[in-house]
């Protein structure tokens, strides 16, 4: 699959910006396997040694109990740092690397003190960056440059969804205390299972993580599979094949599961405007599909990621290909809404108190905020350049946790450096490659 194939996955491709001028990557430089699983904090601490000042890491006054959304501006590296009570930007300060889809599901209550982490996309793998100070702790590399990732409800792994060239499954330990923490303990090769056209592996894209904290799902781009992931075991327990809605594949890219454990949102890169299926995993280790919803039943364009209410029984899919959000009621199976935007939005997160949810509009510059009880826009947000992807927690750095030196330092890495990239759709982070 290249470029012309497919411009919706490389949509900025040989213009020298966000996409792979490579996408199947066949000129890649050849890369050790184990020195990629072999990425501990010692190896993160080199790599940012040139980006942080002595002050920077632990540093002491972290805010702990204050609501905080962080969101990572994919122009200039930065992260702004939302009050979640106030809904007021409270700063924004460079980071060095940016991140387009960082794990949100069961973050925000889990990063609840200084000594916990962001755990984010960048450039050919993944990486924890402190609470305290949004200073790199660690790095786990992939061999591909297309990574989602998800922490399961206890905090103890991180799952990783490596796409082309890599189609690998990985579990990382991320518990902060352990000894093996950023260790990769569990590793799936998808390779074996083919993937459509010439694509080598079926292309897992995303992971969500059951609540139960048992069983993962990962859509297959380029398999059009649901893949069922036993988490302790770290192997597939179960595979559906997932039937077009139409007469071209049915490419399943990004899920979402339900917080009541019963719903799961899939979207597809299908058609000529993306569709939705809502499945049963009542049962977790057999998804059912119910429904698959078009642009015919009200749904935007370009299904990317959704989200879902604190309720589980409102879903909400960013498209933006129509500038908005649709919301899905889903017991009914059915578009309730569409919430313009103003511009395009790819993910969003919710506050740790799942009230709101706060949605990076990255043509705009700007957060905006959904009340879900409102059902509406109730908050516009100024934040940095081409804000992308977001998380929360309920711990917040500390206002001197960055020197100025150190923030010019880590702007100038960015802007000049090859290992601050994320993965995205859309005009976002220059240079990178799959």
């Amino acid at each position: 699959m290249t470029d012309a194939d497919h411009p919706v996955l490389y949509p900025n491709a040989g213009d020298g910006s966000d996409a792979s001028d490579d996408p199947d990557g066949d000129d890649a430089a050849p890369i050790s396997r184990r020195g990629l699983l072999g990425a501990t904090a010692a190896a993160g601490a080199v790599a940012t040694a040139g980006c942080a000042s002595g002050d920077d890491a632990g540093t002491p006054g972290a805010v702990e109990g204050a609501p905080t959304v962080f969101v990572f501006n994919t122009g200039d590296g930065s992260v702004s740092v939302v009050d979640a009570e106030t809904d007021e930007v409270v700063g924004t300060r460079a980071a060095g690397v940016t991140s387009s889809f960082p794990s949100n599901q069961f973050s925000p209550r889990l990063v609840d003190s200084p000594d916990e982490h962001l755990w984010i996309n960048a450039d050919r793998g993944v990486r924890a960056l402190a609470a305290d100070s949004l200073s790199e702790a660690t790095r786990v590399g992939t061999g591909s440059g297309a990574n989602w990732l998800e922490r399961t409800p206890d905090g103890a792994h991180l799952l990783v969804s490596a796409r082309e060239p890599a189609h690998t499954q990985y579990r990382v330990d991320v518990d902060p205390d352990s000894e093996r923490f950023g260790e990769v303990t569990g590793e799936i090769d998808r390779t074996p299972e083919g993937g459509r056209g010439r694509n080598e592996g079926p292309g897992p894209c995303d992971v969500t993580v059951h609540p139960d904290g048992e069983v993962a799902y990962v859509p297959d781009l380029f398999g059009d599979t649901l893949t069922v992931i036993d988490v302790e075991a770290f192997e597939i327990a179960g595979q559906v094949e997932v039937s077009p809605a139409g007469s071209g594949p049915a490419a399943p890219w990004m899920g979402t599961a339900a917080w009541d454990g019963e719903t799961l949102l899939v979207e597809h890169d299908e058609g000529a405007t993306g569709t939705e299926s809502i499945w049963d995993v009542s049962d977790p280790l057999e998804p059912r599909e119910r429904v698959r919803l078009t642009a015919e039943d009200g749904l935007g364009e370009r299904p990317l990621t959704s989200e879902v209410g604190p309720d589980s029984e409102t879903g909400y899919v960013f498209t933006p290909g129509s500038n908005d959000v649709t919301v899905l009621d889903l017991a009914a199976g059915e578009v309730r809404d569409r919430i313009d935007l103003g511009g395009s939005a790819f993910v969003g997160t919710w506050g740790p108190d799942r009230e709101r949810l706060y949605v990076p509009v990255q043509t705009e510059d700007e957060v905006a905020v959904i009340d879900h009880a409102a059902g509406e826009v109730t908050a516009r947000l100024a934040v940095g350049p081409r804000p992308y992807g977001a998380t929360a927690a309920t711990v917040r750095p500390a206002e001197s946790a960055a020197s100025e030196p150190a923030q010019a330092l880590r702007r100038l890495a960015f802007r000049h450096g090859d290992s601050g990239t994320t993965y995205c759709l859309g005009n976002c982070a220059c240079g990178h490659r799959l």
